[in-house]
């Protein structure tokens, strides 16, 4: 009976030294740095400050925290994109307010309108930083003392891990032991001889590619950052046959970083020679462009030669780190302003916007000086104006148009007389006319003048106050010129924050043992083990492959001849490697579960 007490308190104590042991190794592949555990006792000291701001550190730079913050990170970006920004447009955002009078306060007060600079987006932003360097600087320490330390040696009992096979052959220790050394380098393990047997890890890129996964976020935020503090985006209208030159003054409208220079605005310029566009013109995608390209001659520099470019959705034109993109596209009929007496008091190309994918246009014609009436008095103009590029004919429904390419173009005008409002020094939309200080023209029936105009017609104005005429249709071509510096930087490190992904998740880091020792009957018995960072039906796979490799070397001996059943060891801490092998290699697949009987 004590016999078998003594026996079953021997297999805990292997069992407990087994899991110890087993851990142990499993820590030592890691190279995430070891939680500092209060050792247990009666009572706790209180932590002083400094206690705290240790503890504050350690919960900040975990990786636990650092997925929180880039969890909340990403979640703080979804109102920046379902909210108009008032970064991308002031416009969106001025409509959205006067749409949402409720919500408005709300969310002026979390800064919604303005996430991206935002103080609490800003400091998860900050935090996440901190934290990335904080969990990466420690690690990659560890790791580089990895790379320059030896794998460590074999276990005291390679049964016990939890890939295992062995098998005894005539070949000498040494010879075995070299060819497994030779063998296991040239499957790139990592390996030297340590005592009685090989020690060889292999798998050291999946700590590289976490700690390259990290270190590319880092990049990343950094790009980020520099990109939106010393970015520059504009906007500007181009008629065909006009230009544009990379000055402050010429942009329609113009945004910024906090720390962005003007002076470092590349200089160079550009004229639209020809806006080209066609369309699908039967089938379900009719109206769909097929050519949507902006033909330009540019200047590199203030005495640059002229070059020839072409712009297209997508494709932008690239000078000296700015990029000029092509956005969209419109009408701009020309027109002719008259006074009473015949002469030309305005001729140009109004650019109007599109209200459809037809290209259906709306704006205003200004005339701001140069007009006086049949008094000689000095008044201001204004006609708001309404085109279609393809009329469907008159009594064919409402005046939209069929389709966006040149087929049937019309103008539609109405006209007053007055103050356009220009005067007082106040910004005003020059797509939209305001009539609050101006006078309707009147038709022959009291009506508000209005016509619609076909190329070559024009409208005259009642009592010999003009006219105007619709000589014929440019087009125009929006362009965003945008200089993001960063740009580079963050696409190269999502490139290798996902490479680095990728072998921390695919690749394995795992260690094979390789024992060679005589037996007392003089045969030589070799013992193969394997040890993974986390469970692998790939580890029994490989060290299958390397033991059937090593057999090739060192072969299989006959088997031995059984032992009586008198000489069977009942005392010690098992059967020994040559009565479990007996004279064939064990799949690793067949080695004795960790803390079975024998």
């Amino acid at each position: 009976m004590s016999k078998a007490n003594s026996t079953r308190t021997r297999e805990r104590a292997d069992e407990h030294e087994q899991g110890s042991a087993h851990g142990a190794a499993g820590e030592q592949l890691s190279t995430a740095p070891r939680e500092e555990r209060p050792e247990t006792g009666a009572g706790v000291p209180a932590m002083s400050v400094i206690g705290w701001v240790r503890w504050f550190w350690r919960q900040l730079t975990s990786m636990r925290v650092a997925l929180i913050l880039l969890f909340l990170l990403s979640l703080g970006a979804i109102p920046g994109s379902l909210i108009p920004q008032t970064s991308v447009d002031d416009m969106k955002v001025q409509a959205f307010k006067d749409r949402h009078t409720t919500l408005t306060p709300v969310y002026e007060a979390l800064q919604l309108f303005d996430v991206y600079s935002s103080v609490w987006f800003s400091a998860i932003y900050i935090l996440l930083f901190v934290s990335l360097i904080g969990c990466i600087v420690p690690r990659t320490g560890q790791f580089v003392g990895q790379l320059r330390s030896r794998p460590p040696g074999a276990p005291k009992r390679l049964t016990r891990l939890p890939a295992y096979t062995t098998w005894r052959t005539e070949a000498e220790p040494e010879e075995v032991r070299e060819a497994a050394l030779a063998l296991l380098r040239g499957r790139r393990f990592r390996g030297h001889e340590v005592g009685d047997a090989v020690a060889a890890e292999k798998g050291y890129l999946r700590e590289a590619g976490n700690l390259v996964f990290h270190i590319a976020l880092i990049v990343m935020l950094v790009a980020f950052a520099s990109g939106q503090l010393f970015k520059s985006e504009g906007g500007k209208l181009v008629v065909e046959g006009d230009g544009f030159s990379n000055t402050l003054t010429q942009y329609d409208d113009f945004k910024s970083g906090s720390l962005y220079d003007s002076d470092s605005l590349a200089p160079f310029s550009f004229v639209l020679d020809e806006f080209v566009g066609t369309y699908e013109k039967s089938g379900p995608q009719r109206g769909t462009p097929r050519t949507f390209e902006a033909r330009v001659t540019y200047n590199e520099g203030a005495d640059g030669a002229e070059r020839k470019g072409v712009i297209k959705v997508n494709e932008p034109l690239v000078v000296d780190g700015t990029k000029v993109y092509l956005i969209a596209h419109g009408y701009a009929p020309v027109v002719t302003v008259r006074d009473g007496k015949g002469k030309v008091v305005s001729k140009s190309a109004v650019p109007l916007l599109p209200i459809d994918n037809n290209i259906t246009s709306s704006g205003a014609i200004k005339v701001m000086d140069g007009y006086k009436d049949k008094d000689g008095k000095k008044t201001q103009l204004g006609f708001k104006a309404f085109f279609v590029p393809t009329f469907a004919g008159h009594g064919k429904g409402q005046m939209f148009s069929q389709f966006p390419a040149l087929d049937f173009p019309v103008l539609a005008l109405s006209a007053y007389q007055g103050s356009l409002g220009v005067d007082s020094g106040l910004a005003q939309n020059v797509y939209q006319l305001d009539t609050s200080k101006m006078k309707e023209f009147k038709d022959k029936d009291g009506e508000l003048l209005k016509k619609l105009l076909m190329p070559g017609e024009k409208l005259d104005l009642p009592d010999g106050a003009g006219s105007i005429t619709y000589e014929g249709t440019e087009e125009w071509a929006s362009f965003q010129i945008s200089q993001q510096p960063g740009n580079g930087w963050a696409l190269g490190g999502a490139v290798a924050a996902i490479a680095g992904l990728a072998g921390s998740l695919f690749i394995q880091r795992r260690r094979v043992w390789v024992r060679a020792v005589r037996g007392a009957d003089g045969v030589t018995v070799v013992e193969m083990a394997g040890l993974g960072r986390s469970e692998s039906a790939k580890l029994p796979e490989e060290l299958g492959d390397l033991s059937a490799a090593l057999v090739t070397t060192a072969p299989v001996a006959p088997a031995a001849p059984e032992k009586p059943a008198a000489s069977t060891s009942t005392d010690g801490d098992a059967l020994d490697a040559t009565n479990e092998a007996g004279s064939r290699p064990v799949h690793p697949a067949e080695a004795p579960a960790e803390g079975a009987e024998k």
